[in-house]
């Protein structure tokens, strides 16, 4: 069963090097200049021109949202890294959708899987899902070997599906099961 209050209170989760926060209002203007980087357009597919309006009213607007969890990925001192979210929630059968995109100078650091991480345990130990699922192309190898460091497998191969500058490419998907995440997450000792 999905933990509504879970879903609903946009926490904040901690890790080593970086805070996942709710997505607001200040993070727009860093959020809108990611959006113009052409090899974040690229990597995520993105061919929509985002305004500094549009990207105000959707970070404005994610905490309202009670089917889907949007968070900022911050370092330790509050800088933007990036974003992630959980989305396209499947109350029936436990599962959500799940994207990243991280700002240029965030990339090549495994900020990335530790961001995943992060937010893997919490949607399978505080939301209840037992499945999150992602797309990625196949041309983003760096983001393959953060999503399989950070529990991803490899399900299938969608052919020929993203066609971005005059190129065919294949769309890959990959999922993460929370029965799996919990065999390969160590459990504390008892003390």
């Amino acid at each position: 069963m999905i933990n509504d209050a879970a879903l609903l209170r946009k926490p904040t989760l901690t890790g080593a090097h970086l805070r996942l926060v709710p997505l607001s209002p200040r993070h727009a203007e860093d959020s809108w200049r990611a959006t113009q980087d052409p090899e974040d357009r690229r990597l995520t597919g993105t061919r929509r021109e985002f305004t500094l309006a549009d990207i105000e009213h959707w970070c404005a607007t994610r905490a309202d949202q009670p089917d889907r969890l949007d968070l900022a990925i911050e370092d330790l001192d509050g800088h933007y890294l990036g974003e992630l979210a959980l989305t396209d929630l499947d109350r029936d059968n436990r599962s959500a959708a799940f994207r990243i995109a991280l700002v240029p100078t965030a990339t090549g650091r495994g900020i990335g899987t530790e961001a995943t991480r992060l937010l893997l345990d919490h949607a399978f130990t505080a939301i209840g899902l037992h499945r999150v699922q992602l797309e990625v192309y196949d041309f983003n190898t760096r983001a393959q070997r953060a999503y399989q460091n950070a529990g991803f497998t490899l399900e299938g191969r969608l052919r020929q599906a993203h066609h971005w500058n005059g190129q065919w490419h294949d769309t890959l998907l990959m999922a993460a099961l929370a029965t799996e995440w919990r065999a390969a997450t160590p459990t504390p000792a008892a003390t």
